[in-house]
């Protein structure tokens, strides 16, 4: 074996592959240069009769990597996979740092998002594994006995049909709160748009809005009663969660919490409120995190595939939707700034028109809103050179909002067809 030009047989998985000693010197140190020492035959499988190593390895992988040592490019086949690529590689004595950039990247989104959609299964299962442990616990007080089965009412529709009948009931109430605070709005909008005076000085007419908050008393105690049994079931819940600190990290749980305030505060203010009007108006806005309250039904049906993935894409393309903003700011202040002092610049002495773009803040307020493409026509270009600057700010807002889109769609395609074999793949155990 010491000539440059003697052959050496390898027998890798009952595939006999043939080359010459020089070319396993490439890469020295490795297992395969090791071969070609003259006591390679006593460490090693070695057969005599047929004077061949013998390796009981992957021999489809086996003729990449002794391609390796041919071409000095490592590449791997198209369906394989990392970890399998990794300990094949491992055996060798190969770094799979030396694998080629294009088999390098194709392995990377390949394997990738795997790693980081198993945090997918960890969210879905980490409420089953706090109810397991209350279950496996030693203390056998009645606290402990019966809050995983309390939690599991209110927080389980499909685990009992009691649980069914609750979050049917709660549905109910959140509807019903729904209709009120929209009755709520609508007579107050009816109120105020009736309630106004005319005063007349010089030949000027001024239409004056007094403002006086009314609320109508049965819609306050319907959203009372409404409220009462929030907060019954929030303190229900609250109480037999198994882990506090995460049913307060929830925004649902979030938006129970608020929604429980603002009716007990106009019950304890309301003469407050006779005299103060905005204060009313406040408590109104604040009653808005009542639509979120919706947002439950998603418990009482199978939120479709492509919604569970949506939120995994979104935060594994955080950073780009950050720089993208970022982008979008400048932009802003750009072509607002530009806009500004163009037109002041280009307007001519005797126009006697009113000016929409008296403010820098104006200007970029309607730089956003070119650059997003909405285009209210609310201020518009007076000059040559504001025309233009309004048509690079249109050009330059239609592509920072479509270059990132074929971003999103290749996460989102990825996510989607891991999510769908996971799918099938839990199926599959289940029959």
């Amino acid at each position: 074996m010491e000539g440059a030009k003697e052959k050496i047989i390898l027998n890798v998985g009952g595939i006999r592959h043939e080359t010459y000693c020089s070319t396993l010197h490439t890469f020295p140190g490795t297992k395969l240069c090791r071969l070609t020492e003259p006591h390679a035959h006593s460490m090693y499988e070695y057969d005599s009769s047929t004077k061949e190593f013998f390796f009981d390895r992957s021999a489809e992988l086996f003729g990449y990597v002794l391609n390796y040592y041919r071409t000095k490019h490592l590449h791997c086949p198209a369906d394989t996979c990392r970890s399998v690529l990794e300990e094949e590689l491992a055996f060798w004595e190969i770094s799979d740092a030396q694998l080629a950039p294009c088999c390098w990247l194709k392995l990377n989104n390949k394997e990738r998002q795997p790693e980081e959609f198993n945090m997918w299964d960890e969210n879905e299962l980490a409420d089953d594994q706090c109810l397991i442990v209350q279950m496996e616990r030693r203390d056998f007080s009645w606290r402990a006995r019966w809050q995983p089965k309390i939690w599991a009412i209110f927080e389980k529709p499909y685990s009992s049909v009691g649980a069914k009948c609750l979050a049917v009931v709660s549905l109910l109430f959140i509807i019903g709160i729904v209709i009120i605070f929209c009755e709520e709005t609508k007579a107050q909008f009816d109120f105020f748009a009736g309630n106004f005076t005319i005063v007349s000085h010089s030949e000027v007419t001024h239409v004056v809005h007094e403002l006086y908050y009314h609320q109508a008393p049965y819609l306050l105690h319907l959203e009372l009663f409404c409220v009462l049994w929030f907060t019954f079931e929030f303190s229900m819940r609250f109480c037999f969660c198994p882990d506090k600190k995460k049913f307060l990290k929830n925004p649902l749980n979030v938006v129970d919490f608020l929604s429980l305030f603002p009716v007990y505060i106009e019950l304890f203010t309301a003469k407050q409120i006779q005299k103060m009007p905005t204060l009313g108006l406040w408590l109104g806005s604040v009653r808005v995190v009542y639509l979120l309250k919706l947002l439950k039904i998603s418990k009482l049906i199978e939120t479709p595939l492509i919604l569970r993935v949506l939120p995994y894409t979104l935060k594994s393309i955080l950073r780009e939707i950050c720089i993208l903003l970022m982008v979008l700011a400048f932009e802003t202040l750009f072509f607002g700034s530009l806009f500004f002092y163009g037109e002041l610049l280009g307007i001519h002495p005797s126009f006697t028109g009113d000016l929409h773009f008296t403010d820098i803040l104006i200007c970029f307020w309607w730089a956003l809103i070119t650059l997003t493409t909405v285009g209210y026509g609310d201020i518009i270009p007076l000059t040559t050179f504001g025309q233009v600057t309004a048509a690079l700010a249109a050009i330059f807002g239609m592509l920072t909002i479509i270059i990132p889109i074929p971003i999103f769609l290749v996460k989102f395609k990825g996510y989607y067809a891991i999510a769908i074999s996971k799918q099938k793949l839990k199926m599959s155990r289940k029959q």
